[in-house]
């Protein structure tokens, strides 16, 4: 079900690019309801996986925006206080962006809280 779920939320995703702007994305993100209060490490396990073998089935590349929105998404609607974190590097020039569960990013190699500095948490 989470499987399903993740691969039809990286379709919607890719639509909504087609036919809005990153403002209209973020703006969305923000309007969803953050829960609080302890995460269960087998709901985010469990929704990073889904998500992981979307991306792998999914026809056309995953970028790091789409997954974390669905990330996100999914993870919030499972009562987990996830944000959605947007950074950069300075050189070479990078952006990333990747999802935090209490302070902690998951789903993501372990350097990428040093390698970018965040400019949004949403």
């Amino acid at each position: 079900m989470l499987f399903s779920r993740a691969l039809l939320l990286l379709i919607a995703y890719d639509l909504l690019c087609t036919f809005s702007n990153f403002g209209r994305i973020h703006k969305i993100v923000m309007r969803w309801p953050v829960a609080r209060g302890t995460p269960d490490d087998d709901t985010i396990n469990r929704v990073c996986a889904a998500v992981n073998y979307a991306c792998i089935w999914y026809p056309k590349q995953v970028l790091c925006l789409q997954c974390a929105f669905v990330t996100t998404y999914l993870l919030r609607k499972k009562r987990v206080p996830a944000n959605m974190v947007l950074g950069a590097q300075k050189l070479p020039f990078k952006a990333h962006a990747w999802v935090e569960v209490n302070g902690r990013a998951i789903n993501e190699r372990s350097n990428v809280q040093a390698t970018y500095v965040v400019w949004d948490r949403c």
